[in-house]
């Protein structure tokens, strides 16, 4: 099979508020030659607004905010190059739906326990103007549905350690002629 002929995955990275979607999908996005996008800018500024007066949000309100996650996913599928998505995809309902907006999906689980996201998040605050305060932890790991089919990733690692070890699995689910 020719390189340019090869479907590229589409890589969502998933899990809660401050288990380092951003930072592992731009690293990632950057060893791949490929192109990241955090599912935050895909909010509307109602969702915005709602998390960051402390309000979790329902499946109401992520319907249009995944739809619009779906419509980016659909059109990069000719893109030639690995597309990389940060999206918490708690449930596997909103899984599936991603799931099914590309020819090809791997979802990676960023998996961390309570007390390592909090720590994360605290620092996030101190560091950055981000509208998700770290009291809604607590609501994120309450709706979390761990996934069955996904690379599970410990986030205890730094993300120089992540990323290859995500590039690594996503080529053994995938196949070794993954170009990934």
């Amino acid at each position: 099979m020719n390189e340019t002929d090869y479907i590229f995955p589409t890589i969502i990275l998933m899990g809660v508020c401050g288990c380092g979607k951003t930072t592992i999908g731009k690293q990632l996005a950057a060893m791949l030659d490929g192109q990241f996008f955090d599912g935050d800018d895909y909010h509307p500024a109602s969702n915005i607004d709602k998390m960051s007066h402390g309000i979790a949000l329902n499946d109401t309100d992520r319907k249009s905010w995944l739809d619009s996650l779906c419509q980016l996913i659909n059109s990069r599928k000719s893109s030639g190059e690995p597309t990389i998505v940060a999206c918490s995809s708690l449930k596997s309902t909103y899984r599936q739906q991603l799931r099914s907006c590309a020819v090809k999906t791997q979802f990676v689980y960023l998996r961390g326990d309570r007390q390592t996201i909090l720590q994360r998040m605290q620092n996030r605050a101190n560091q950055e103007n981000h509208f998700m305060p770290a009291s809604l932890i607590d609501s994120q790991f309450a709706i979390l549905e761990e996934p069955v089919n996904a690379i599970q990733v410990d986030i205890s690692s730094s993300p120089e350690e992540i990323c290859p070890q995500i590039i690594a699995a996503v080529k053994m689910t995938l196949g070794m002629d993954c170009p990934v």
